[in-house]
């Protein structure tokens, strides 16, 4: 493990989150999709960017499989690199969180333990996990990706749901039946509940 250097301060910011808040008119919060790869989290998180755009407020999307292409490109897909991209990618989204900004992240994140660490990262009105459930069979009908039929032909090792476990949220916020629902449902249903949040 390497070691924090002493000589590393924090420094505050110049202008702080309540001040950005006031001046753009809504909350900030960290908005985190989890769920089976092809469950919907990336169509939703990006369908939920665009509503809210439209209401002129301030967000941003972090996907899974954009974050691999840079910031995590040097991690795999074993339970430790997935720990690791998942700590990453929490410490991100604080930082997104302190600019004011709604962020919405849509990750596999498998594991309870990395979401709950995640989430004790900030406080915990500024954190809204929503599962979204879509089972197994539904996923792979969708495979878009072909990543499901690989992993039964034993081409794609450690690939969730497969080959590696997806632990489900016990008490997500916001639970949303993406295997089943429309597109515009489940938009609704995540506008109303931070509308319920007094996010905006």
């Amino acid at each position: 493990m390497i070691e924090q250097s002493s000589n590393i301060v924090w420094h505050q910011a110049s202008v702080d989150r309540e001040s950005i808040q006031e001046q753009r008119g809504h909350k900030s919060v960290i908005i985190w999709f989890t769920g089976l790869s092809g469950s919907g989290k990336s169509t939703l998180a990006n369908a939920v960017n665009i509503a809210l755009f439209k209401k002129g407020l301030s967000s941003y999307v972090l996907d899974g499989d954009n974050i691999r292409h840079g910031l995590c490109k040097d991690l795999g897909f074993s339970d430790v690199d997935r720990e690791e991209n998942i700590r990453r990618i929490s410490e991100v989204s604080k930082l997104f969180l302190e600019s004011g900004i709604i962020v919405l992240t849509a990750f596999v994140s498998p594991f309870r333990s990395d979401r709950e660490k995640a989430r004790k990262l900030v406080k915990e009105k500024d954190f809204l996990e929503i599962y979204c459930a879509a089972n197994l069979e539904v996923c792979e009908k969708r495979d878009t990706k072909g990543l499901y039929a690989k992993a039964r032909e034993g081409k794609l090792k450690d690939f969730t749901g497969i080959s590696s476990p997806y632990e489900e949220p016990e008490n997500p916020d916001l639970r949303i039946e993406t295997g089943r629902k429309n597109l515009n449902e489940c938009v609704e249903e995540v506008l109303a509940k931070l509308a319920q949040l007094q996010i905006f």
